[in-house]
């Protein structure tokens, strides 16, 4: 083992702007025996979904499940765990400091890896390592303070590692935090030769009376969405049964794209942070949820209180040409895409109709790309138009 511990100045740390199945461990920690209250309560919803496509062959339709990462396992294994730890539940677990929050995540890659892998394409997935932890912790409305990488293989292959870290120095670039160290273990025979792992761990910080916890969320707030760079890092061990069943190569074209099958596989995932935080900063934000392993169906109703759920207009955003292909070739069905995939929008933010307004018209001015692809409804669940 060994450790990479970098040195950091007060002016380096910036302040300015699966696992099981991406399910997120989180809580609200005291120093004191007793937690306190669960910020971002993880609840079991009931789903009415309106099917967007047929099958329209007897040949099977792929899951998630049937590619081995069982969704409902993982939320059983939340439920238990909150048993003993309660407050789990939510995208990032805070610490109280003073009049502040100190918040953290943690997260891998998962089988993202095997495509790096297989592509050769290892300068990115840095990129995805970062994000996956820093677009966690600011859905509490934290700013990214330094983050930790951890880094396994069975054989140290120097420029390989280089690339791969040279990845993770870019995301934290991206995300306006400091890369404070890290852990490179070699450990023969236990990964195959030439393959790695990683993990890592990224704190932030929010005030205590500016934290994003979703408590003020009425019916009638507005979904906002925030477009995807693709796949990101979850739902890979679907989309790898996917590749195999296509019988394309990921150096042949995706069908309908502009790039391979690799590299739009292998596109890193958008970081959100420095956006997300400036949306925040102009008010009306009061929840925030990464559209990760759970996708729509599991994630949107994270940030809720009880009682309310979200109705999706499917027809808000145009289905990038990935995911048409991963469902068509997958013959998956709509609910299993929505429960596993991002489907274009990486980032959901739930606010007042005002900002909604406000958001949409800078968007419409070309400041950045969003959709208004919903709202909030009496009910549980979510219901897709």
């Amino acid at each position: 083992m060994e450790a990479r511990i970098l040195q950091s100045s007060p002016s380096s740390c910036c302040f300015s702007s699966g696992s099981i199945n991406r399910h997120r461990f989180s809580s609200i920690i005291s120093p004191s025996p007793n937690p306190l209250s669960v910020s971002f309560p993880q609840k079991t919803r009931t789903t009415r979904v309106l099917s967007m496509s047929k099958k329209d062959d007897n040949t099977e339709s792929l899951s998630y499940k049937g590619s081995g990462v069982d969704i409902d396992a993982g939320t059983e294994l939340v439920r238990r765990i909150a048993k003993m730890a309660p407050g789990i539940g939510g995208f990032g677990g805070l610490f109280p400091l003073g009049d502040s929050y100190l918040v953290a995540g943690t997260d891998g890659v998962g089988t993202k890896l095997k495509l790096a892998f297989e592509t050769g394409i290892h300068h990115t997935i840095g990129i995805d390592l970062v994000a996956m932890s820093v677009n966690d912790i600011v859905t509490s409305g934290a700013k990214p303070l330094f983050f930790l990488d951890y880094f396994a293989t069975s054989r140290l292959d120097v420029g390989l590692a280089e690339k791969v870290i040279k990845g993770i120095v870019d995301g934290c670039g991206q995300s306006d935090c400091a890369l404070l160290g890290g852990e490179t273990a070699e450990m023969p025979d236990f990964y195959a030769e030439g393959e790695y792992d990683l993990s890592g761990f990224a704190v932030g910080i929010v005030k205590k009376d500016s934290v994003i916890n979703g408590k003020n969320i009425v019916a009638g707030d507005v979904l906002i969405g925030l477009p995807s760079s693709g796949v990101h890092s979850n739902g890979f061990s679907l989309v790898r049964k996917v590749v195999a069943r296509s019988g394309l190569s990921l150096k042949d074209e995706l069908p309908g794209g502009s790039t391979t099958l690799g590299e739009a596989l292998m596109a890193p995932t958008t970081i959100y942070v420095k956006q997300v935080l400036d949306i925040i900063s102009r008010g009306g934000v009061k929840g925030i949820a990464h559209i990760t392993g759970g996708g729509f169906t599991d994630n949107i109703p994270r940030v809720f209180p009880d009682g309310l759920g979200a109705v999706i207009h499917t027809d808000a955003w145009e289905l990038p040409p990935l995911f048409k292909w991963i469902q068509q070739s997958g013959r998956i069905e709509d609910s299993e895409m929505r429960r596993t995939f991002n489907l274009g929008i990486g980032m959901v933010l739930v606010v007042s109709p005002e900002a909604a307004s406000r958001i949409l018209g800078e968007a419409k001015n070309g400041d950045y790309v969003a959709y208004r692809i919903g709202e909030v409804v009496d009910g549980e669940g979510v219901t897709y138009h």
